[in-house]
């Protein structure tokens, strides 16, 4: 890994548990606007790195509600 991924990989992690401390879903975009003033190769990476992220909580809860679901279904009339 780059060392501009590393970083990035490191910001993404620190934003979004800052992002849950303040309960602000967008506070991204206020840190990639921080950085994009500096270096637009680390803005670059770091949002990748939070879309990535974001996308994959997306995609485990529609699988945790999928399962749920099914199993909603399965106990249906008993």
């Amino acid at each position: 890994m780059s060392m501009v991924q590393d970083l990035a990989e490191r910001l993404a992690d620190d934003t979004l548990k800052a992002m849950k401390h303040l309960d602000d879903d967008r506070f991204f975009m206020e840190v990639a606007a921080e950085l994009g003033a500096a270096s637009t190769t680390l803005e670059e990476a770091f949002l990748t790195a939070i879309r990535v992220r974001l996308a994959e909580r997306k995609a485990r809860a529609f699988i945790r509600a999928r399962i749920e679901g099914q199993k909603k279904d399965e106990n249906f009339g008993r």
